[in-house]
This record gives structure tokens, sequence and C-alpha cells, in this order.
């Protein structure tokens, strides 16, 4: 694949097309931004080697799409409209019912397929694009049988060249699943800061008292607003699904702390310690 275009050039986009260069040193990175700045920085970053418009994607062997999930359901068919016969077209969003329906009769159908490299930071940007990223991190594929298998084929390789495992789910699965690993996890986050936030005013005494459990747990919270807008729209019924369990659950704890049940606590703390356990077979 030479001529590679990235449309979003950020910490996803970013990252894929430092990685793809790295094992294909003879591609060419054409870089996509609505905000010309952005690609400034993406190439006197050398994460791209081109600027290039919409425009130019009949020349494009692969294009990455990796931009919030709402501008991708928009503009994914014009991308598909645009693109050689030849061409194969990937997406990295967060969901994936949307953007698959977007173009499911779409003519050129055959030529997506849609993705969701889970790996990531809190930052956002080129300058937050990491070489590595990928390596052993899980990579959903999703409607894999709607892409023309020669495409398919090239997808899979280049992808696990950069060090990811694929798994495939059809998109309401995922969607369902990423709610609760993913999207409950920013929520909590961007709510924990809110809190603090509202009652300690002296931002001294956070940063004094803060410490790597709090920083940690708050992490998630520097992420990019309008990203997680976007994916929080498009996942409305799942996050609803899955606030609703969270909120049960703290609402039991704070009853269970009314009654002075400690006891009940430490089981409850305890049977969740085997949350360790899973995530040691993850990593």
């Amino acid at each position: 694949m030479k001529n590679i275009y990235a449309i979003g050039v950020g910490l996803i986009g970013g990252s894929l097309a430092i990685d793809i260069k790295k094992n294909n040193p003879d591609a060419i990175i054409h870089g996509i931004s609505r905000r010309d700045g952005t690609l400034d920085k993406a190439l006197e970053l050398n994460i791209i080697d081109k600027k290039a418009t919409l425009d130019d994607l009949e020349n494009a062997d692969l294009v990455i799409i990796s931009i919030p999930v709402d501008a991708t359901v928009k503009l994914l068919p014009t991308v598909l409209d645009k693109i050689s016969d030849t061409t194969l077209v990937v997406d990295a969003g967060s969901t994936k019912v949307d953007i698959c329906k977007a173009v499911e009769d779409h003519p050129r159908r055959r030529n997506f397929l849609a993705m969701h490299p889970i790996a990531g930071t809190e930052h956002s940007g080129p300058t937050a694009a990491l070489a590595g990223l990928f390596i052993g991190k899980t990579n959903i594929v999703c409607e894999v049988e709607k892409t023309t298998f020669k495409l398919q084929e090239k997808a899979l390789k280049l992808f696990a060249d950069i060090g990811m495992r694929i798994r495939y789910m059809n998109p309401e699965a995922h969607d369902k699943h990423i709610a609760y690993v993913s999207h409950l996890s920013h929520i909590s986050s961007f709510m924990l800061g809110k809190t603090v936030i509202e009652k300690e005013r002296n931002e001294r005494d956070i940063f004094d008292m803060a410490g790597s459990g709090f920083a940690s747990t708050v992490r998630l919270a520097k992420s990019s607003p309008e990203m997680w807008t976007a994916i929080f729209k498009q996942n409305k019924t799942n996050v609803i699904e899955t606030l609703e369990e969270y909120i049960n659950n703290l609402t039991q704890f704070k009853e269970l702390m009314q009654k002075d049940d400690f006891d009940a606590i430490f089981s409850e703390m305890e049977s969740t310690n085997h949350i360790k356990d899973i995530l040691k077979g993850i990593s």
C-alpha cells in the first residue's frame, strides 16, 4: 500500500500512521484535516509526509478515518464516493452501529472495513501520537464478511504487523460491551472530576492531597469533550443502561454505609477484587 491517507492525524490516526510507515518505509502518508494547523504540526512531527484534501482520495490505496464518530457517519459515504474500486477504507471509531448503517447500502460497501482499535491515552491531537501504541492491543473488526476478501486480507495483515490482535464482533454487541468497559469509565472519571472541583474550590488543596489513586481514576477526564460527546450520543441507549446499573450499585453502597453494614461492604469489595484476575488475563 503506497498511498495512505489519514483523515484525522491525532492520537489514533497519527499513531497508526507512525507504525504503518515504520513497517512500510516506501509508503507516503497523506494527512487530511479540517484544521490546517493540525496538518502543519503533523508534518513537523513527521507523522505525515504531505497535506491532502478529500479530492485526492482517488489516488489512495488505504484511507484511515480517525475523527469523532458523528463526523465519521457524515463523511464516510463521501469518502467511499471518491475512492477507486481497489481502495481499502477503515475507520477507528469507538461506536460501530451508526457507522456501519451509514454505508450499508453504499455501492462500495465492500471497500470498507469497520474496526475499533482498543488503545489510546487521555491526550489528543498530533502531539499525542505514539509509536508502538497498538502492540498487544485488541482490534475489534465488525461485519468483516461485508468487506471484499482481498481487502480483508490486506487490512488484517497490516494491523497484525503493527502488533494488534484481531477480534470479530457484530456492531450491536460491540456497542453494548464497549459501553461497560470504556464509555462508563469515561463518565465516571468526568463526574468524579466534576464532584471534586465543585466541592474543593481551593485548587491548591486538591493538588496537595491528590495521590496516585485519584490521579489514575480521574485521568480520563482529560479526554476530548468533542470526541466523547459524539460517542455518548451515538451509543446513548447502551450508555444509559450501564449508567442505571452503575447508579444502582452506588446507591446500594451508600445504603450499606448508612446501615453501618461494613461486613457487607467488605464482602462487596472482596468479591470485586476478582477483577484483578480478569485484567491479568487481558494483559
